[in-house]
């Protein structure tokens, strides 16, 4: 797994504010934030990613857990998030940072809605006013580092990849080649992007499937582009493992050219993926398995 490509050693949480909300599809909404620090608009990547800490019931604004100590590990700042009594801690999520406007004072973040069985950040994000305030954890950090010796790019991915997806595929250069297989439930999630890139993308209709298998298959039924690729995979976990693992054991793909990284999984809150990160991290253990 490639390693993230920005980490600044300070820390921090700061507060940002709703000013605009934007329907893209029927599941998915941008909100555009806006903030007075600097350092909540600082670019390291296209698919940079952040912490967002959601107000609880009754709340103007949420409680961020105390400031972090520049020394501490890398884990310090949800040891502390999880120390915090249970009536203030803030319902916490992992979001991907879809475009900023640092001279504007403004970010995107693109939450996909989950009417039937909505979380804190989906919630959050279909009522959400101008004016309502959440906190963020600065710096974000970036995954995405394509070789420069890849022939072409693969991006495989759900609809929670497709914030990261869209910024980069916007911002390739000219006639880069780049394929994508993005999974969402019909036809009405599809998006459009704007590239200077040579893109080709498969939206592959998941139906009454179970998530991830058509994607998968699709891959595997692919016929891909001359010469070895540099490959990023997000999405739901089971998604992420069997797309990397056709990858590597039938298409022989280097592990060392694929970037890959679960953003949920199925049963699984997200409280309880950074558990368990905790406990790997004080048990010296890797903190992504790579099957």
């Amino acid at each position: 797994m490639a390693t993230e490509t920005v980490n600044r050693p300070t820390m921090a949480y700061a507060s940002l504010r709703v000013r605009r909300a934007v329907p893209l599809t029927p599941s998915m909404v941008r909100i555009t934030l806006s903030g007075e620090d600097p350092a909540a608009l600082v670019d390291v990547g296209a698919d940079q990613y952040t912490k967002l800490f959601f107000p609880l019931p009754g709340q103007p604004r949420p409680v961020v857990p105390p400031p972090l100590d520049a020394e501490a590990g890398v884990m310090s700042w949800y040891q502390q998030y999880l120390a915090m009594p249970d009536e203030v801690r803030p319902p916490m999520r992992t979001y991907t940072i879809r475009a900023q406007r640092p001279e504007l004072g403004e970010l995107d973040i693109d939450f996909v809605l989950h009417p039937d069985h909505a979380g804190p950040a989906s919630e959050w994000a279909a009522r959400a006013a101008v004016g309502d305030e959440i906190g963020l954890l600065v710096p974000p950090n970036a995954l995405y580092t394509p070789r420069s010796d890849a022939a072409w790019q693969l991006l495989v991915g759900d609809e929670t990849a497709i914030p990261a997806i869209g910024a980069i595929i916007e911002r390739l250069g000219p006639g880069t080649i780049l394929r994508a297989f993005v999974e969402v439930s019909g036809a009405e999630d599809e998006q459009r992007f704007r590239t200077r890139g040579d893109v080709r993308i498969e939206w592959v209709h998941r139906g009454a499937r179970a998530h991830g298998d058509a994607v998968v298959e699709a891959v595997r039924a692919a016929e891909f582009p001359a010469g070895a690729p540099y490959a990023w995979i997000s999405g739901e976990s089971n998604l992420v493992k069997f797309a990397r693992r056709h990858l590597v054991r039938e298409r022989e793909i280097d592990k060392q050219a694929i970037t890959f990284t679960g953003y949920w999984r199925k049963g699984r809150t997200e409280e309880d993926n950074g558990r368990e990160k905790v406990r790997r991290a004080a048990a010296g253990e890797p903190l992504v398995e790579e099957d």
